[in-house]
């Protein structure tokens, strides 16, 4: 099939188009007489089983912990694209569509360093509680209670 590519993860890393399949099917919605007769959906499928050659099987557990949504049955991700008329630009759409799945699949959260507050912010904290208090206090009745 002409059009499909490979995809750019990384400038380092990049998967082969023959670990992606493709398929096409009608498009629902709007478009009159096109619409029933072109197939111009696309859905887009990497088997994350022969990519673990290119990204490793650290990487390709990540994926499929952190997209778990968006695998089928067969645990290969899926990506759909039918916003536009023709195919070739359904299937860049999906193409495109994939490699940011798989940067944002793949990228590494930065470890959480904890923090502690500042001295300012806890005498703030506290005059502000102070503040809080006086303004509760002060709605009692006047002449004291009875």
């Amino acid at each position: 099939m002409s059009g499909l590519r490979e995809l750019r993860v990384s400038p380092r890393r990049t998967i082969p188009a023959r670990l992606l399949t493709v398929r096409f099917a009608r498009s629902g919605g709007p478009g009159g007489q096109n619409v029933n007769k072109v197939e111009t959906k696309v859905d887009l499928r990497l088997r994350l089983d022969a990519a673990a050659e290119v990204l490793g099987e650290a990487a390709v557990a990540r994926l499929r912990r952190r997209l778990a949504g968006r695998l089928d049955s067969r645990g290969d991700l899926r990506v759909v694209a039918r916003e536009h008329r023709t195919r070739a630009r359904n299937l860049e759409a999906a193409l495109e569509r994939m490699e940011t799945l798989l940067r944002q699949g793949l990228a590494r959260p930065r470890p959480r360093r904890p923090t502690r507050p500042t001295r300012a912010g806890r005498e703030r904290r506290l005059a502000a509680k102070r503040q809080r208090g006086a303004v509760k206090r002060h709605r009692t009745r006047p002449g004291g209670e009875e």
